[in-house]
């Protein structure tokens, strides 16, 4: 998520401005009082560039330590997969399982002609074709 959301400015007291490189906003985000000692230790997402600068793991388990200010479009629009046109802006995202939102109206014409080549497959199947198809039509995913 780093390539949506980034950090612009730190207010001091676990306060954060984010700006959303799609959407061009920014809003301030603020470290739950009962997750600032997760928040402080970096170790967990260490192996993860791309991760969210407030994402932690702990025993098994992953955490927004923003939950309660998180941005607006983590609010609204939480998803699995991001899908990026050719010049890198939002064209659709992948919530729950295989429910795939288009943003624009190109990419939903392909999404309805990709569709029906899905059926029948789920799990890592259904995302790794889905991967496949759309990088060969010059889009590209994140995770």
């Amino acid at each position: 998520m780093r390539d949506v959301h980034r950090v612009i400015e730190e207010r001091g007291d676990y306060t954060f401005v984010v700006h959303n490189h799609y959407t061009g906003d920014a809003e301030e985000a603020r470290v739950d009082p009962d997750k600032i000692v997760l928040f402080e230790d970096r170790s967990s997402i260490e192996g993860l560039p791309n991760a969210c600068s407030f994402l932690r793991f702990d025993r098994g388990k992953a955490w927004c330590t923003v939950h309660l200010t998180r941005p607006g479009l983590c609010r609204e629009y939480c998803c699995r997969l991001l899908v990026l046109d050719p010049q890198g802006k939002l064209a659709g995202r992948v919530t729950y399982r295989t429910a795939l939102i288009p943003e624009t109206d190109e990419f939903g014409r392909l999404w309805e002609q990709v569709q029906p080549t899905l059926d029948g497959l789920s799990g890592t199947e259904w995302d790794d074709a889905l991967i496949r198809i759309l990088t060969a039509a010059g889009y590209s995913v994140r995770r």
